[in-house]
């Protein structure tokens, strides 16, 4: 007892030692626009929007990993929008290039008008073919960093909330970022071995997870034996060659996600700064949580939702197709795929895949995305149509 009566005084005067601790805090955040979006395929966002006095309401990409606010190029020539060369260069994923401006403009949100933006200008025509629907800019860090920002998955919604001070919900978890314009985030992934890197928070990345070859390399990551397939992905200054495969495990804070869907590319332009950085983290994984965006304080806090469960896309066809001139053509076969056994060809015009014949290449890639099915594909060539049918491969199982 005499020891417990002398270790309580001393706590007592250690406590009457200190000096008092004050909190401030700001006035808390206050909703002031919510507004829908859709998933595109691998998890991109896409949301209605206008610019400056222009009426016509634009398709926009909402994308942490892009450092500012963009427009693309035919949209700016389409409306007349007065565009002035910098001296300034973006990195995309297929080459860098210098780009042109829109200063000093108003982006118009359902509820919410956002002013002094200064739009880069960018050519997204590959984006619009990919995904069978216009897109017509990106938005990122010059819009998220002016608020709070909720994506609410379950409801297909986004909360736009002021700055102060916020009182996260429980059952999630809160990742402090590192933050210049894109948030980067320490993770553990595991092949072969165990390996913690910075990567890329990055919800405009339609998949889940994107190394450099220099990473793979460098850090003997993937087992030696595991299979990769030629591909390709679309992102900014174009298409870029990939290879697609399987890692054992991903971590993100306390959940861990197993045989995750891989990339692996020719870091050629450095996007993913390497050394310092191993790659991102896609949409693909981070829809599977509701989040909300805090760049003033460097959080992200991720609260798991009801898709956090699903199967992960585990498909693979080799298959580049597109939407070109209002058709739906094969464009590119990776080579030794299952798109050149069936038998596919450059500008196969697309009519129908299964008893699907909408002509919407959404659809189409859906019904692309189930491993081990034999789909009845029917495409038009100069001499008629043909009925080709493509298995699509398991990148699983390797069936």
């Amino acid at each position: 007892m005499r020891r417990l009566a002398i270790f309580l005084l001393l706590i007592t005067l250690i406590r009457s030692s200190l000096p008092a601790q004050e909190i401030f805090s700001g006035p808390p955040a206050e909703e002031i626009a919510s507004f829908p979006f859709r998933l595109l395929t691998g998890g991109i966002i896409t949301l209605k929007a206008k610019v400056g006095h222009y009426p016509d309401t634009l398709n926009f990409i909402l994308d942490t990993g892009s450092g500012g606010i963009s427009l693309d190029s035919s949209t700016v020539d389409s409306l007349k929008i007065h565009a002035t060369l910098s001296d300034r260069t973006i990195r995309g994923i297929a080459g860098i290039r210098q780009v042109k401006f829109v200063y000093n403009q108003t982006l118009h949100l359902p509820g919410l008008r956002v002013d002094s933006l200064n739009f880069h200008v960018n050519d997204y025509t590959v984006l619009t073919s990919a995904y069978g629907e216009k897109i017509d800019g990106i938005i990122g860090y010059s819009f998220l960093s002016r608020y709070i920002v909720k994506i609410d998955y379950d409801s297909s919604m986004i909360h736009v909330l002021t700055k102060g001070s916020i009182k996260y919900p429980k059952g999630g978890f809160l990742l402090k970022t590192l933050l210049v314009n894109i948030p980067i985030m320490q993770t553990e992934i595991r092949d072969a071995r165990d390996v913690a890197s910075r990567f890329y928070f990055d919800t405009g990345a339609g998949m889940c997870l994107l190394l450099s070859s220099d990473f793979v390399a460098d850090s003997s990551l993937i087992k030696p034996r595991r299979r990769w397939y030629a591909t390709q992905a679309e992102g900014l200054g174009g298409k870029a060659p990939m290879r697609q495969g399987v890692i054992k495990q991903v971590k993100l804070g306390p959940y861990k996600f197993r045989n995750v869907p891989t990339y692996i590319f020719e870091d050629e332009f450095n996007v993913t700064s390497y050394p310092y950085l191993g790659g991102l983290i896609g949409n693909d994984l981070l829809r599977r949580f509701n989040l909300i965006i805090n760049y003033e304080r460097r959080d992200i806090y991720m609260t798991p939702n009801s898709h956090f469960k699903d199967v992960f896309d585990y498909s693979y066809t080799g298959l580049g197709m597109y939407l070109v001139d209002g058709e739906i053509q094969i464009v590119d076969i990776m080579p030794g795929s299952p798109a050149e056994q069936a038998g596919f060809q450059p500008g196969d015009i697309v009519l129908a895949v299964g008893n699907n014949f909408t002509k919407n290449i959404q659809a189409y890639k859906n019904l692309l995305q189930s491993p081990g099915d034999k789909l009845k594909v029917l495409v038009l060539r100069d001499q008629g149509p043909v009925v080709l049918t493509l298995k699509v491969k398991n990148i699983l199982t390797g069936r």
